[in-house]
């Protein structure tokens, strides 16, 4: 089994995946100046200037969170029942202080800050640390759960910060040498080297957004947020995860290309409190060796569109049922991800020129860039009381919202956007994307309809949620 760790110290996460699926690689052809080392000279060349250009604008970012201390006493569920849960509300039950430690990049010579999302994620007081061991507190300034990534801002005195230039991911290719620079396992600044080792690998796990760049370059636990950065000193890359069954580094690393993270950027310098995102409007599907036998394709290759939402981008630019997208302006894909990755990285407003193959013939349609629509109003609902529902957090189904959470269908209805942990809701095993049916055989349209459901008395509950495409039934105790 294979885990892929996101790089949080003192203690990694751990998501423990399938097998990782090869994706095809998007590589750039070499340039010129590409070469092969053919002399000691050659091998004796230092990376050094790469390094003292772009180290400046590498950080520390330590994260502080307040959790309440656990008491032996509510591990007996006989006490849990009387007290709601673990720790028990309103008992005042002492805190402690929760402190992880990442990495981060200065982008900005104002003070912006790019890392990843689950450094900061919950943290209540941020400190950064520069390489010259000056040390600032730091806001969020936006945090991007779907993209793993975040921006901060430090709180200077008008200062001017050392920075590093946002490369072209795009114009990476396999075997390129780069740098990964961080504070692995708390000993300070350290720089490691290596290749790109693969790229457009979608099947990692830790976004929405998979695109990642693999690299030979040791990283490891507090590496999270730093930089992976080319022999131009630009940065290609926020490193993020790792494949390791030990928490250590087994050469197979993982970075956030360099071009999404200049779109979270934008997002956060434009004051936006979120990622506006294109919404091309299409469910699709991975061409299979057996997909692609059946349509007469030589190999797998591209993206089938099994459904096109009506008024949609996809529907306007004349996208049909059927069709295989073979590129996004002259980019292959070859995967749901990869094309989701592609229009992610474009400007809203914008256009992109996609390249489809129907019945044989190839054409390009040319699909206006513009975020999901709110068709419906969220009004967001959290469900309390004495029943199995209680910590459902639920919204009106919109495209919007069935972007967000990957719903099989924007058509209306409701769907759980949150389950409070802990709650009986969680114990009953809700999860976020269960879209809401039916309760004790009343149909679920809104939220409004399934505050008023679930506010009655009953003994049992009969429930129908609809996850990952299936319908399911079941009975909850009251």
């Amino acid at each position: 089994m294979r885990q892929f760790r996101l790089l949080l110290a003192p203690l990694a996460v751990a998501c423990v995946l399938g097998a990782m699926a090869p994706a095809a690689a998007q590589t750039a052809a070499p340039s010129d100046a590409t070469r092969v080392p053919n002399s000691r000279a050659d091998l004796a060349i230092s990376f050094a200037p790469v390094v003292r250009r772009t180290a400046p604008a590498v950080v520390n970012v330590y994260a502080m969170k307040a959790v309440p201390r656990g008491n032996p006493v509510f591990d007996d569920p006989f006490f849990r029942r009387f007290f709601g849960g673990r720790g028990g509300p309103g008992l005042g039950a002492p805190e402690r202080m929760q402190r992880s430690l990442g990495s981060g990049v200065i982008v900005d010579a104002s003070g912006f800050v790019v890392t990843n999302h689950h450094v900061v994620a919950g943290a209540d007081q941020i400190r950064i640390a520069l390489s010259d061991r000056r040390e600032f507190d730091a806001d969020v300034v936006l945090s991007d759960q779907r993209t793993d990534l975040a921006v901060l801002r430090l709180k200077g005195d008008k200062q001017r910060f050392p920075t590093v230039e946002l490369g072209n991911s795009d114009e990476l290719a396999v075997g390129d040498l780069v740098l990964a620079i961080g504070d692995p396992f708390g000993v300070g600044q350290t720089v490691t080297q290596g290749i790109v080792s693969a790229l457009a690998r979608t099947q990692i796990g830790v976004s929405d957004y998979q695109f990642f760049i693999q690299t030979d370059a040791a990283i490891n636990p507090g590496n999270s947020g730093g930089a992976l950065v080319d022999m131009a000193g630009r940065l290609v890359g926020i490193n993020t995860a790792i494949y390791s069954r030990s928490g250590g580094s087994h050469g197979i690393g993982f970075a956030i290309p360099a071009n999404m993270v200049r779109v979270v950027i934008e997002s956060a310098k434009s004051g936006g409190s979120t990622v506006r995102r294109p919404w091309l409007g299409a469910r699709l599907q991975r061409v299979t060796p057996e997909i692609a036998e059946s349509l007469g394709l030589p190999r797998p290759t591209g993206v089938l569109v099994k459904t096109v939402a009506g008024a949609s981008p996809a529907a306007k630019a004349g996208v049909r049922v059927g069709d295989l997208i073979v590129s996004v302006d002259g980019l292959g894909v070859d995967d749901p991800e990869s094309l989701n990755y592609r229009l992610a990285t474009r400007p809203i407003g914008s256009t992109a020129r996609i390249t489809l193959n129907r019945n044989g013939k190839e054409s390009e349609v040319m699909v206006a860039l513009a975020p999901a629509p709110e068709t419906v109003p969220r009004e967001e609902v959290v469900l309390r009381g004495r029943s199995p529902f209680t910590g459902i957090k639920a919204v009106n189904v919109s495209p919007a919202v069935a972007e967000e959470l990957h719903l099989e269908t924007d058509e209306g209805g409701v769907v759980v956007s949150e389950v409070v942990e802990n709650s009986p809701a969680d114990a009953s095993g809700f999860r976020p994307g269960d879209m809401i049916l039916e309760v004790n055989g009343a149909k679920v349209a809104s939220t409004k309809e399934l505050d008023l459901a679930t506010r009655a008395s009953a003994r049992a509950w009969r429930v129908t949620v609809m996850r990952g495409g299936r319908v399911i039934t079941a009975m909850l105790g009251g």
